[in-house]
């Protein structure tokens, strides 16, 4: 079965990961400050063509701007806090 190009409308909700509870795609196009989630391609793409779609509405810096960005992995992140909290402790 071809999956289509279009977003469900408001009625079809899916399980947020993020949230917790069932969202509809409207909201998740426009949660954060307007832009897409980050994670909206991982959580739509088994129930319409999402990234067709979103590649067709975002302009090349909007889609740069959400989905390129270079996040630090948690791994990353929690040695840089393990060597704040030493500093703070050294005398």
């Amino acid at each position: 079965m071809k999956k289509k190009s279009t977003p469900p409308g408001n009625d079809y909700d899916i399980r947020c990961p993020r949230l917790g509870h069932q969202i509809p795609f409207s909201y998740c196009r426009s949660e954060n400050m307007g832009s897409p989630c980050f994670k909206i391609l991982d959580c739509w793409h088994s129930h319409f063509q999402v990234e067709k779609f979103l590649r067709e509405q975002l302009t090349p810096e909007e889609w740069e701007k959400v989905f390129k960005k270079h996040l630090k992995p948690k791994v990353l992140t929690l040695v840089e806090m393990i060597e704040q909290a030493r500093r703070r402790q050294d005398p």
